[in-house]
């Protein structure tokens, strides 16, 4: 039974962490204020990608675990990526250093290759349910350099 929870706090965590990043950074984000590129999506959508995308990250980590395949290099390409991801929002919203968010979301589509590569070694279908994340990174370093060189 232990072993039971210890999976399903696996499987939530990155959305709860996600779901506490996004309660501390609350007061400080003011998207609709920013200048905005056209394919801007709007404030609502984004807490059900990320939703989604955080689900979609526990079940893959879940997979390389119940089959006995999250090695210490895939559990470190798995937390090193959370962690980038999850000071991202901290860097933009609230520090507002939209410069630097750009930068660091390149580093995390760097650690998130890496993830995708490394889970693709152990379990093809964990590094298969990363490449939905990976696209919405690379739109996402769209909007954050749109919205640092725009007026």
């Amino acid at each position: 039974m232990k072993e039971k929870s210890i999976l399903v706090l696996k499987l939530f965590l990155p959305l709860l962490l996600g779901g506490i990043i996004g309660w501390i950074i609350a007061p400080f984000m003011q998207y609709n204020e920013l200048p905005l590129p056209k394919l801007a999506p709007p404030a609502y959508v984004f807490p059900i990608v990320w939703t989604i995308l955080y689900l979609l990250m526990g079940v893959s980590y879940i997979l390389l675990e119940k089959n006995n395949q999250a090695d210490e290099q895939a559990k470190k390409a798995y937390y090193l990526q959370l962690v980038i991801n999850l000071l991202w929002p901290i860097l933009f919203f609230v520090l507002q250093w939209i410069g630097f968010s750009a930068i660091w979301i390149m580093m995390l589509i760097a650690s998130v290759i890496y993830m995708i590569q490394t889970f693709y070694q152990k379990q093809k279908l964990s590094a298969i349910l990363q490449i939905p994340y990976l696209i919405w990174l690379f739109f996402a370093l769209y909007l954050n350099i749109a919205i640092w060189l725009l007026p």
